[in-house]
């Protein structure tokens, strides 16, 4: 709640005719804006920050070329579970849902996590390899 002091003139002629220490009955929206647009700017901030979908840690590579190619992205986990563009796929099926979601495609990412053992990167490769796909890693680049 907001107080109104007067103009000072001493004869309450002021805004209104208000007097000294009377109570205003109007909310005071500047601080309330001023604290909601300072929330909004950490939301923008901290959202970018934030990642959303698999944890896969990809190993470090000292260079990488960019590429913006949309293709599709099979990812092995550390535990050595299979996933197609986030959704979870079994070995023996990946081809099939590959040639089924990506018709006409001729290349896959593979993204496995840097703590995963070689031997479920070294099949999945081969099994694309196989099914003459060219096979992508990704790697993060320093």
């Amino acid at each position: 709640m907001a107080i109104h002091v007067g103009s000072g003139n001493g004869g309450g002629y002021g805004r209104g005719r208000q007097r000294w220490g009377h109570a205003m009955a109007e909310i005071n929206i500047i601080p309330l804006v001023d604290v909601t647009l300072v929330l909004l700017i950490i939301f923008m901030v901290t959202a970018q920050v934030m990642e959303f979908g698999l944890e896969i840690k990809v190993p470090k590579v000292d260079s990488t070329k960019q590429s913006v190619e949309e293709l599709p992205i099979v990812s092995i986990t550390k535990d050595a579970r299979l996933f197609l563009a986030d959704r979870p796929v079994t070995a023996e099926n990946l081809v099939a849902e590959i040639r089924k979601r990506y018709p006409n495609q001729k290349a896959v990412y593979v993204r496995g996590d840097k703590d995963t053992i070689l031997q479920p990167v070294a099949s999945v490769i081969s099994l694309l390899g196989r099914a003459e796909y060219e096979v992508k890693l990704v790697t993060q680049g320093n």
